[in-house]
């Protein structure tokens, strides 16, 4: 049997003739098998390929039953005679489910007396009832039969798992019986494609099941020959095939594409793993979205991710967020404005008709295809709107072509370093445009299928950073640059990635210390300079936060000319994953030319929905301010103490001891204790330990002499120092009894600051500690510090300055005296009283973490259980600083930090 081409307005009238037909059938016995052989010709599909009769069951009565009409998974239909019970009728339906498999239980009952027609939808839990002349009608209630399942777009879905979980079982058996590599990846995706095609129309609905079903071999000795015959017939137009080719193959469509070009080695099959492909062939792939095939088919890959395909699919929601912002809006805000304006509508259809799409890290193409799919979604809304105008209605009832001037698949240009993924670009974007001309078909009556396939995506197999992208697709088609390119910090980079950031980053001076997502916004910037390109790139927030906003923004604000259009704020790039990575991110729109209408979306919450706001500028740090970037300073900006790094030994581990080495020392050299000294480091301050040592920067040379202890451990400093291949190190040898660097106070207070913190606590741990404890330069010190200043760097207002300008060690904050401490704006003369309030805000919070002198800081200030007592005082804390700024209280992060800003701007600015 063909390709089924019937439109629905022939469906419609083979209903119309069938209720005449059957108007008089009245006898179950003789009349109900013709009348469904007949009902199926309707849609224009032979029964015999999907669905049998008297199917045998065990009722829970231990009695056997037997099916009127059974479709595995989709339909169980139970006939009556005319006039009889349907209510009836259908409890005798239900009453076989408990002899079925979980793979047999279909969704839909139908249960009829010829003149009736009872539908229940199971998963949907609705009932369709309607008279035979009615049929008509209500025949698009029955497009299950072509396939066509009603699917939403979910970001966690069942069905996209269990999709995984069959791929994987076959993957699996295939590759143990050792058919794998390239030929297997090959016929992973070439299956998934046959499955798609079989549930949703490109081939007769249910064929490619039937003849795995009932023309191969139980022991599956001939599976993978007569998948090598349906796969050469896929590649050869119907009027080259041989003449005497099996029927069954011969009705396969001709696909093109050169998906089924390449000769693959045959596979080999045994009972089990044929078992397998069937429970594929049974499972509704239709009801799968193929934004999802490239994810599922990476777990599929690697069996111990299997479990967690979640962890590599990104969610549609996520997706829409880039692609919205970067043209969606702006057409669909179009599309509202001017829906009476037919002329319009026409000439908007067209635009988006020529529009073209680059992501040049496409990894298996999702954003792409969400793009494209949401273009076509787009397009059939206009065709609606202009079907209803007379001059175009007669035109498009005329011939389904007139859709072919909708965008198509090879629009879609993208770059991929692994083969893999590039294949299964290739085909989702084939699905998904299937998908689009269903949907078309059923929104118009004509059926419109585009096979043989003519076009295809423009997706190859290259590194993106070593191509000449001018090479590749051409700039004055190119509408937008998009996608999610790869996350890796410094120290994460590979040696090829290296090679790949020196290639593209090399003009750009300290270029090392950049994220490897960065070469990708350096060579987009590049590529549409003085262009109307725009781009739409995911990345980690880090690109906006300390030293590489210096480097990178300052390369493309001021030597590409980039203006940011629209900007996500940091929020949770969530996924399906179950354990769902903790990855931060940020989304960048951008283009080498200004617009007036910029929006920046905020996040009260990394995981809640964005606000939208509009800005006049959205500057590095993605806020509504000029653009200014931060740059390192050796003083402070406002009128306050210095900061510096704590001391460092330089000794080789001389210098120090742990608690129990420190008593071992002292019973030997007992006169030494004077000489010993707490010593602090970041790791010792937050989790509450010990340190020690030996501190001699005042020590009298007669004392030291009489301590041979002590003068052994200097003169093994000494040593040490001497051997370095550093000059400052050797000099530092003339003295080895102080440490190699000496920044510890005279006297007094200081306050201590680590260097590195959780990026989950609401406020990095400070404290105020005496001259006598020696600070490592793990930490930083504030001397001569005050309650007051204490109170301003320990708050919320501190805090959010430090969220967006300090560095990150992976995604932990790295205080930095010369960009946070330096740069930050200190309250502007705050009154005496507003300072007084602060210090006694501190004294109440030190008293508190008194009370909780058995717990370290690490433990007091842990994100899930830090003490109500704790948090409320430093909230009362927040409320004094604060009011030090202005009368009014913020109410989210980003008004801090915009405050902040404008101070800074205002202090900077009055420097000049």
């Amino acid at each position: 049997m063909p390709l089924i081409t019937l439109s629905w307005n022939e469906i419609n009238k083979n209903a119309e003739a069938f209720s005449h037909a059957w108007k008089d059938a009245k006898s179950e016995r003789s009349e109900s098998q013709p009348f469904w052989e007949e009902f199926f010709k309707i849609f224009g599909i032979s029964r015999r390929r999907v669905a049998t009769y008297e199917k045998s069951v065990a009722k829970l009565s231990g009695r056997k039953g037997f099916i009127d009409l059974f479709w595995k998974g989709t339909l169980i239909v139970e006939h009556k005679s005319e006039g009889e019970n349907l209510d009836k009728a259908y409890d005798q339906a239900i009453d076989y489910f408990p002899g079925l498999t979980d793979d047999e239980l279909p969704r839909y009952v139908i249960v009829s007396d010829f003149k009736r027609f009872r539908l229940e939808d199971l998963d949907e839990n609705k009932r369709y009832e309607f008279e035979l002349k009615d049929l008509a009608k209500r025949i698009r209630l029955f497009d299950f039969i072509l396939g066509h399942t009603k699917r939403e777009y979910k970001d966690e879905d069942p069905v996209n798992i269990r999709a995984a979980e069959l791929m994987g079982k076959i993957h699996d058996s295939l590759k143990e019986n050792g058919y794998e590599g390239h030929p297997l990846e090959v016929l992973l995706v070439r299956l998934m494609f046959c499955l798609f095609a079989d549930d949703t129309g490109i081939f007769e609905y249910g064929s490619f099941t039937y003849f795995i079903e009932h023309k191969t071999n139980v022991d599956g000795s001939d599976v993978g020959s007569k998948l090598a015959d349906i796969f050469q017939a896929l590649d050869i137009p119907e009027s080259k095939r041989q003449k005497h080719l099996d029927e069954d193959i011969k009705n396969f469509p001709y696909i093109n594409g050169g998906l089924f070009t390449e000769t693959l080695r045959i596979p080999s099959f045994d009972s089990d793993t044929r078992k397998i492909l069937l429970e594929c062939c049974y499972f509704d792939w239709g009801s799968v979205s193929p934004a999802i095939f490239g994810s599922m088919f990476q777990s599929v890959m690697n069996p111990i991710e299997r479990n967690d395909i979640g962890a590599h699919y990104t969610s549609e929601k996520n997706i829409l967020k880039t692609i919205n912002a970067l043209f969606l809006d702006e057409l669909r805000d179009e599309f509202n404005a001017h829906k009476n304006d037919k002329k319009y509508l026409q000439k908007l259809h067209n635009r988006i008709s020529k529009m073209t799409f680059f992501d040049p890290a496409c990894g298996c193409g999702t954003f792409l295809i969400i793009a494209y799919r949401e273009l076509r979604k787009l397009q059939i809304e206009i065709h609606k709107i202009l079907r209803k105008e007379g001059k175009y209605k007669q035109k498009m009832l005329l011939s389904v072509g007139d859709f072919d001037s909708d965008i198509n698949v090879d629009s879609m240009y993208g770059i991929e370093i692994l083969e893999f993924p590039v294949r299964i670009a290739e085909v989702a974007l084939w699905l998904v445009d299937h998908q689009m001309n269903l949907e078309l078909s059923n929104e118009f009556g004509d059926y419109y299928v585009r096979l043989p396939l003519k076009t295809s995506p423009n997706i190859v197999q290259e590194n993106a950073l070593e191509m000449d992208w001018d090479d590749f697709v051409q700039k004055d088609k190119l509408t937008c640059i998009l996608g999610n390119p790869p996350f890796a910090g410094k120290k994460r980079r590979n040696k090829q990635q290296n090679i790949d950031m020196k290639n593209v980053c090399v003009h750009i001076k300290n270029y090392g210390i950049l994220d490897y997502v960065c070469c990708w916004y350096v060579k987009s910037a590049e590529f549409i300079n003085g262009t109307d390109i725009k781009v739409g790139l995911v990345s980690t927030n880090s690109i906006t936060q300390g030293e590489q906003v210096g480097i990178l923004w300052d390369y493309l604000l001021n030597e590409m000319g980039i203006k940011v259009h629209f900007a996500h704020r940091t929020f949770k790039w969530s996924n399906q994953s179950k354990g769902n990575a903790q990855v931060y991110v940020i989304i960048v729109g951008f283009a080498s030319y200004d617009i007036k209408r910029k929006y920046l979306y905020d996040y009260e919450t990394p995981t809640s929905d964005p606000i939208e706001q509009k800005a006049g500028n959205i500057n590095p740090y993605l806020i509504n301010e000029k653009d200014v970037i931060l740059k390192n300073r050796r003083k402070p900006i406002s009128n306050v103490p210095s900061i510096s790094f704590g001391s460092m030994p330089n000794d080789g581990g001389q210098f120090l001891f742990t608690d129990s080495e420190m008593n071992i020392f002292l019973e030997k050299e007992p006169k030494a204790k004077k000489f010993i000294h707490p010593l602090i480091s970041a790791k010792e301050f937050l989790n509450g330990d010990k340190r020690w040592c030996l501190w001699l920067k005042d020590a009298n040379p007669s004392e030291i002499r009489k301590l041979p202890l002590v003068v052994e451990r200097i003169e093994n400093v000494q040593k040490n120092r001497s051997k370095s291949e550093r000059g400052a190190t050797i000099k530092l040898a003339d003295t080895p009894y102080l440490f190699g660097e000496d920044r510890q106070p005279d006297s007094g207070n200081y306050i201590l600051i680590p260097l590195h913190s959780s990026e989950h606590r609401k406020y990095i741990p400070m404290d105020i500690l005496p001259y006598t404890s020696i600070v490592n330069n793990s930490c930083s010190i504030v001397k001569n510090a005050e309650l007051y200043h204490f109170g301003v760097l320990t708050s919320a207002m501190h805090m959010v300055w430090v969220k967006h300008v300090c560095g990150r060690i992976k995604s932990d904050y790295r205080y930095s005296n010369t960009l946070v401490y330096n740069n930050f704006p200190w309250p502007k003369d705050p009154t005496s009283k507003q300072k007084s309030n602060v210090e006694n805000a501190v004294r109440e919070l030190l008293a508190i973490r008194k009370e909780y002198a058995d717990s370290s800081l690490a433990d007091l200030y842990g994100h899930l259980v830090m003490p109500k007592k704790l948090l409320n005082a430093h909230k009362k804390l927040d409320i004094a600083v604060e009011r030090c700024y202005k009368s009014k209280r913020f109410n989210t992060d980003s008004q801090r930090f915009q405050y902040l800003f404008e101070l800074y701007d205002m202090y900077v600015g009055s420097e000049k």
